[in-house]
């Protein structure tokens, strides 16, 4: 069966560069990080380019505001010269290291210096987008000031008395020069979106795509008032006990007693208005009601969906759908469960939460762990590669409180025990366990072992093919592959065999059709006296006499033996098969 990987949208058709505007201690680095973080949680690859980062490696010690004055020309030739630099590896991500959003993040308060990004993205065909923060407020922009700037390495050596006096004379340079956005006449044909008073009013003009239009609605959600968000799993329930996924099933016994932990715990929190969501399943229903708190019911809190194996141990899946149980340990974010959902799809579900998450202020979220894992990953600006590994324990709160350019993140364990239902990412270059029992299997003098990714158990053999040879004819032929742990070794031999084959070697059931459709090959990797005890074996009447003798390939040492269906060529893809 083909690798199911949940493809998202190209959200971008053209790299975008977002150009931040506005005067100092106004949020435009609040915004880029945050912004970045959710474009890049949805899937679309961002980075923010900071021109004061490029400045300070540049001038390396910072002695004062005059290095901001608009008749200081030496400065502001340097100045010039660290936005060139930090334009030309936005054109290098963008192109060449498959970047989709660039945020340029810098005052970029003139018309001449936003004039000059307009004509650098024109000549590399990038669209624009301007998000300009206005603050009018003197009370938060010194609290901005107080809270970020003063800890910035400018001002490593210097008071904060000192500092203040400094930056806000900073402030005085860039307002003598600044020319704001004008929508209504000079800049009426730019798309853009006006942030003003951190949030208050808005104003938008000419939104022309559709990644456009969701970097507006989430700017439009996001506010910086304090507030605590706590992440927790249901109560243990009786599939946890079970060690099966899914389901709905109620709490134990001990999901119960942390139910009760939890009540008291929020009582002690002290907290006004604390909002309590759960999914519409039982267990983290159950595990809402002890709170004796309104809460609400989202869909989109409901635990990844997996389909066919749902109810099922990891047990169970490995023996009924091996293939299944190895893909998505090769790849467990875009790995899609039959008839059910992957990481990926996840995170498109539970968007909107995100969105109303940032609307609250204090809310509690009862939750699963792939759910979990998906909410934390956004707040704590995880990879989607790291995503699914995250360790969400059963009877553990995680307390999440936004600051300045992140937000901090306490573990509160309830001290309530229950199962461990984590599993850590598979090794890729552990031993090899015995694949065959019964078969003669000396291991010849290791030399040499691939760090491949790749997994095995037990009794079973599990290969991944990531390419099928193009031209199908009897003899010697090559494919790449990734191996099982600990593969392919000095002097190891390969062979690919078809489904009829297959079920002679009592491959599991249900197997073999999916391969049949999909004109997919085992390989399997054995030492030599494996390998010829295998072609006693296989080389017999009750196999097609068209079997192919094994060969050796070039240098490599690798026998391959081809079998196949009558097809000349097919087609390239990802495949496995447990023998």
């Amino acid at each position: 069966m083909p690798f199911r990987k949940a493809c998202g949208p190209q959200l971008a058709n053209s790299p975008t560069v977002i150009v931040m505007v506005g005067l100092p201690a106004r949020g435009k680095t609040y915004i880029s990080k945050k912004l970045t973080r959710y474009l890049n949680w949805i899937g679309v690859p961002t980075k923010v380019f900071n021109v004061g980062e490029y400045r300070r490696e540049a001038v390396k010690h910072y002695s004062s505001y005059d290095f901001f004055r608009p008749d200081n020309e030496e400065a502001m030739k340097v100045r010039r010269q660290c936005a060139l630099a930090a334009l030309r590896d936005v054109k290098q991500y963008l192109t060449e290291e498959a970047g989709q959003i660039a945020v340029f993040d810098a005052t970029n308060t003139t018309r001449e210096r936003r004039g000059m990004i307009l004509n650098f993205a024109k000549e590399n065909g990038f669209k624009v987008f301007f998000i300009e923060s206005v603050c009018n407020d003197p009370t938060v922009v010194a609290t901005n000031v107080m809270e970020v700037k003063l800890s910035s390495p400018d001002y490593r050596d210097c008071n904060s008395t000192d500092a203040m006096e400094d930056f806000m004379k900073r402030i005085n340079c860039y307002q003598a020069s600044y020319q704001p956005l004008d929508p209504d006449d000079y800049d009426r044909e730019l798309s853009l979106i006006k942030v003003i008073d951190v949030g208050r009013r808005f104003l938008v003009n000419r939104v022309q795509d559709h990644i456009q239009s969701r970097i507006v609605y989430y700017l439009m959600n996001i506010h910086v008032q304090p507030r605590t968000i706590y992440l927790c799993r249901h109560g243990e329930s009786e599939f946890n006990l079970k060690g099966k996924i899914g389901g709905d099933s109620g709490l134990s016994n001990r999901g119960k007693k942390f139910a009760l932990a939890l009540n008291k715990f929020v009582e002690e929190q002290n907290l006004k208005d604390l909002k309590v969501w759960t999914s519409q399943l039982k267990r983290t229903i159950q595990t809402a009601e002890a709170l004796q708190l309104p809460y609400e019911q989202w869909k989109a809190l409901n635990e990844i969906d997996a389909g066919v194996c749902e109810e099922m141990t990891y047990e169970e899946i490995r023996d009924q759908h091996p293939e299944e149980f190895v893909l998505r340990d090769q790849d467990k974010y875009y790995y899609r469960y039959p008839s059910g959902e992957s990481y990926q799809d996840l995170v498109q579900r539970l968007e909107p939460v995100i969105m109303e998450l940032e609307r609250q202020e204090n809310v509690l979220v009862i939750c699963h762990q792939a759910v979990m894992r998906c909410l934390l990953a956004y707040f704590l600006d995880k990879s989607a590669d790291e995503m699914p590994y995250l360790k969400c324990p059963l009877h553990t709160v995680l307390k999440l409180t936004p600051v300045a350019y992140g937000c901090r993140v306490e573990s509160i364990s309830l001290n309530i025990e229950a199962v461990n239902t984590h599993r850590e990412r598979p090794e890729v270059s552990a031993a090899l366990p015995q694949p065959f029992p019964g078969v003669p299997f000396l291991s010849p003098m290791v030399t040499r072992q691939c760090r491949c990714p790749g997994w095995a158990w037990g009794d079973y053999c599990t290969v991944r093919c990531l390419e099928v040879p193009l031209e199908l004819h009897r003899g010697s032929c090559s494919a790449k592959m990734w191996p099982i742990k600990g593969f392919p070794r000095e002097n190891d031999s390969c062979m690919c065999l078809l489904p009829s084959v297959l079920a002679q070697m009592k491959v599991h059931p249900g197997i073999g059709l999916s391969w049949a459709l999909t004109f997919a090959f085992a390989i399997i990797c054995l030492p030599k006296e494996g390998m010829d005890y295998w072609m006693e074996k296989v080389a017999s009447p009750k196999c097609p006499s068209w079997l192919a003798e094994p060969k050796l390939s070039g240098s490599s040492n690798i026998s391959i033996l081809c079998v196949f269906p009558g097809m000349p060529t097919a087609p390239r893809g990802y495949q496995s098969a447990v023998l």
